[in-house]
């Protein structure tokens, strides 16, 4: 293995090698079992953003996952809609340092390949958007991951960054397994028709198109994107009961949920969450998976977490986000006038961190963020006028997207980050320039008509009971 963190310049100096030659950030490499230099890039920072010591370190340990190591294995993904690898930690387990016995093994069992291996290091997920497939592309998870931090946002967005893999090396290992094993379940089949269309394109690349989304200049290597996505997903409640199919009809749905119809709600945010609440069990499926009590304060979470993921997929026009939000559980309490957290999973109430009396709330992950970007996807969240609808936003947010559409539109350092970093298409730059545009005016029109009430503060809700709203100037210089 030769790895090896090298200088912004000398990635670019490198780069037309490889088919993203915009892609800038810090970049380790690696050296496949056929001799090919592969490369992990931590993308450069967007400007402004709030990352913390937690993203810079699984930035860093996504970058150090060797794909060839002995105590790695390597499973194709042969769940959900779309094709990717799952990369685990063999170290210890059944299969310990055993790779080839993991891989011919564990790896048919699907989900439960996790249970045979020490840990799950990461997702390696690739653009695909060949006919009979679900539609992704790897370009998208990144923009989340870096504009979440620039916005400074509740919601969880996964860390994210660019990789790619001798093409010869992913089709033994991974692709021709991931066709015969996606082959055998029914419920598969734009998971099989995405593993199909891969393998095709690893022996002929020009079968794909455009073949630059997928492979490096010099064909040798696939890209796309390691990232984590745990957490579990919401049921009708959050991503709603999806009755009226897919596209429009269950972006209406989703605008049914509690949360929705409390941000949709003309009043105080107190009055606003029990009317949403109120409003959304009148359908018996999301009251059923509502459960019989939710804390006003689980509701002050999700209103601001919703309004976050509704600018998010209205910037980067997102066509697939409805059922696909997850969570993951925490308690909540107050200590010396303070909110305190801890993650549900490694504890319970009484156990010496967590109070007795602490509050099990859900907080959303914003996990599955590959169907944006692309010009050609249907934007959801603009067709059916999300933005348009609420009457509470965060005032932090508000002025942070104002800002943003100041720099795009002068063609500021955030611009020349979004052209030069991520490998996008121009038309795909001024596609996220337009839609920041729009998503402005839309709000900054809401603000000035007295329409917006900027309360979304869930912590202050937690502490106090209530959020005085922010006095925010919709045209702030």
């Amino acid at each position: 293995m030769i790895r090896a963190t090298i200088s912004l310049v000398a990635i670019l100096a490198a780069a037309p090698s490889f088919a993203t030659d915009a892609i800038r950030g810090e970049a380790a490499t690696f050296t496949s079992p056929n001799g090919v230099v592969e490369r992990c890039v931590r993308i450069a920072p967007i400007p402004g953003g709030e990352y913390s010591d937690g993203d810079l370190k699984d930035e860093a340990a996504f970058c150090a996952i060797d794909l060839y190591a002995t105590a790695v294995g390597l499973c194709p993904k042969t769940w959900s809609t779309s094709p990717g690898m799952m990369v685990y930690d063999i170290s210890s387990g059944p299969y310990a340092s055993d790779r080839a016995a993991f891989e011919r093994n564990a790896c048919k069992e699907g989900k439960s390949a996790q249970d045979l291996a020490e840990d799950d290091l990461a997702k390696f997920k690739v653009t695909m958007n060949a006919e009979g497939t679900s539609g992704t592309y790897s370009a998208s998870p990144l923009l989340y991951y870096h504009f979440s931090r620039y916005f400074d946002m509740d919601v969880k967005v996964p860390v994210t960054v660019w990789r790619s893999m001798d093409v010869a090396m992913h089709n033994s290992e991974v692709a021709r397994p991931g066709l015969a094993i996606s082959g055998h379940n029914r419920s598969a089949r734009m998971n099989h028709a995405g593993w199909k269309h891969l393998v095709n394109a690893e022996a002929n690349p020009a079968s794909y198109s455009p073949t630059s989304d997928i492979f490096t200049k010099d064909r040798t290597q696939i890209y796309g994107i390691l990232t984590s996505s745990p957490g579990h997903r919401y049921g009708s409640e959050l991503n709603g009961t999806r009755k009226s199919g897919w596209g429009k009809g269950q972006n209406l749905d989703f605008q049914e949920t509690p949360a929705f119809l409390a941000l949709r709600e003309d009043a105080p945010l107190i009055e606003a969450i029990d009317t949403g609440l109120a409003k959304a069990r009148r359908d018996g499926q999301i009251s059923r998976d509502l459960g019989p009590d939710i804390p006003r304060e689980q509701m002050a979470y999700w209103t601001r977490e919703i309004s976050e993921i509704v600018l998010l997929d209205f910037i980067f026009s997102q066509q697939d986000r409805v059922g696909n939000i997850d969570f993951t559980p925490y308690y909540y309490w107050i200590e010396k006038g303070d909110l305190e957290h801890k993650k549900a999973k490694h504890h319970e109430p009484g156990d010496g961190d967590v109070p007795a009396g602490a509050m099990l709330l859900r907080r959303t992950n914003l996990n599955d963020n590959d169907a944006g970007a692309r010009v050609a996807y249907a934007n959801f969240a603009k067709t059916t006028q999300m933005l348009e609808k609420l009457r509470h936003f965060d005032g932090k947010v508000y002025e942070r997207l104002v800002a943003l559409d100041r720099d795009l539109q002068s063609q500021g350092p955030i611009y020349q980050w979004l052209s030069a970093s991520l490998g996008l298409k121009d038309s795909e730059v001024t596609q996220v320039v337009n839609n920041t545009e729009l998503a402005t005016g839309i709000l900054q029109e809401g603000c000035r008509a007295g329409r917006l009430r900027f309360d979304l503060n869930p912590k202050e809700f937690f502490l106090t009971g209530d959020v005085v709203p922010d006095e925010i100037n919709c045209d702030p210089a």
